[in-house]
């Protein structure tokens, strides 16, 4: 199965934009330009090359015409030049890590570099990055211009009645089997000694860089227990505006000058240092250390065997799970919610069975309604392992939609839809102020936009 972020890679590899360097007025002829939207150029090879990453992945094209890829690529182009004319900006380091994640990805899949470097006719591995990082940062620039288009849209009750209502019977939509699952988690306790070890070595590492002149990149690399920043040297950029690291860690970052290094602190993910790198206005270029204290088998003991008591109790019927949640759960995002988790995607607490995470689906597979799990081991990616364990608090059979009953999901398409006539619009706006080119063996293309502008 192709990852998200890799077969997005896959559909538009290779149709990156080269900058036009010539005003509209003086742009000249070049072969094999399928069309120009503001700054950018789409080839013909671009559009061959997606048909054939898309059939290299199992994917059907049967259905795909050159004229309607021509189409998705010309949008894309029209949201990326006018973000850039907006001054949106993207984080090199958010595009850095993508890169790093579908490199990883391909190597693993084909089994070595040069595999991956010979199945995409590349030469050398720097252009193979160039080209993912160019790809990655005109999808981010459309990705962001599109949600500009559409932060301040919203709907009103009465409109999602009416919208609702616009729907015939027959027509209505079916959810699928949907799943109310909560959870409590016990933290196993880490000792005096393993925080001291830890906030001496991060110590340690510190005085290197300020007193012999060590890398801290290099400190970073071989240390870090971060694998989003690692490989970068601990890197990321912080913007004010766009807050995305966690609140110490923020704080930390911002009240220090370039070249400083702060003291050990601590976040709900292990102990860091930080150093600024560059500042630049609103952002700021740092790298950090993470440390993970790591825990005792003796510990974790602990935490499992509080959990099996815990779930006797609910059993027993001394207390109810949603109880024990707020009492004795240590994850701050879903105690206060008795322990039912929230969906990401939804913004509520259904989950759609054939949506869920496959490892939390592994968890509940076999429980009945309100039975509850034996304690269970989960490991973040930076090494912090927890128990928990796991319920079914509520279950929703495949139906059609109604309105009381669904009006979280009915709520969500009106919107959909709303936003959709948003973006429609400035689509057909923009279309008309830029400056658009489309050669003459695509004139006869039936696009969705009114790309030709006749």
């Amino acid at each position: 199965m192709i990852k998200p972020f890799v077969f997005t890679f896959l559909v538009f590899f290779f149709s990156c934009p080269l900058l036009a360097q010539d005003a509209p007025k003086t742009r000249l002829k070049i072969d094999g330009v399928s069309a120009v939207v503001g700054d950018y150029v789409i080839l013909d090879s671009d559009i061959d090359k997606a048909f054939i990453d898309l059939d290299s992945q199992g994917v059907s094209t049967k259905d795909i015409t050159r004229c309607s890829l021509l189409g998705k690529l010309m949008e894309d182009k029209l949201y990326a030049h006018h973000a850039e004319q907006d001054s949106i900006e993207v984080s090199n380091d958010d595009i850095n890590n993508y890169v790093e994640q579908t490199i990883d990805y391909f190597v693993n899949q084909l089994g070595g570099m040069d595999k991956v470097l010979e199945f995409y006719n590349k030469k050398t591995e720097q252009s193979f990055r160039d080209e993912l990082f160019e790809v990655n940062r005109i999808q981010q620039l459309s990705q962001r211009m599109q949600a500009k288009i559409v932060e301040d849209v919203e709907v009103t009750p009465d409109e999602v009645k009416e919208f609702f209502n616009r729907i015939p019977k027959d027509e209505l939509p079916i959810f699928g089997s949907e799943l109310e699952v909560a959870q409590i988690v016990i933290e196993p306790k880490v000792s005096q000694e393993e925080e001291q070890r830890i906030i001496e070595q991060l110590e340690t590492m510190r005085n290197d860089v300020l007193e012999n002149g060590s890398s801290f990149s290099s400190k970073a690399i071989l240390y870090s227990q971060d694998p989003g920043s690692r490989s970068r040297g601990g890197r990321y950029t912080l913007d004010r505006k766009r807050p995305q690291m966690v609140k110490e860690f923020r704080e930390q970052a911002y009240r220090l000058q370039e070249g400083e290094i702060s003291q050990p602190f601590k976040t709900e993910f292990g102990w860091h240092i930080v150093t600024v790198d560059k500042i630049r206005g609103r952002q700021i270029d740092v790298r950090h250390v993470l440390l993970v204290p790591a825990v005792s088998n003796e510990a974790l003991g602990e935490a499992q065997n509080t959990l099996k008591l815990l779930r006797k109790r609910i059993q027993d019927g001394e207390i109810s799970f949603t109880d024990a949640a707020l009492e004795f759960s240590d994850d701050q995002l879903t105690r206060a919610n008795g322990g039912v988790l929230i969906n990401p995607e939804t913004g509520d607490t259904r989950f759609e069975l054939t949506k869920l995470d496959p490892q939390l689906y592994s968890q509940i597979l076999k429980l009945n309604d309100d039975e509850v799990s034996v304690p269970i081991l989960d490991e973040d990616r930076s090494g912090n392992k927890k128990y928990k364990i796991v319920t079914v608090s509520n279950r929703f059979n495949e139906h059609v939609a109604d309105y009381a009953q669904d009006y979280v999901r009915i709520k969500d398409l009106a919107l959909k839809e709303k936003q959709l006539k948003a973006i429609e619009k400035w689509m057909k706006e923009k279309i008309e102020d830029t400056y658009i080119s489309v050669n003459n063996e695509n004139q006869s293309c039936v696009f969705a936009n009114n790309w030709l502008k006749k």
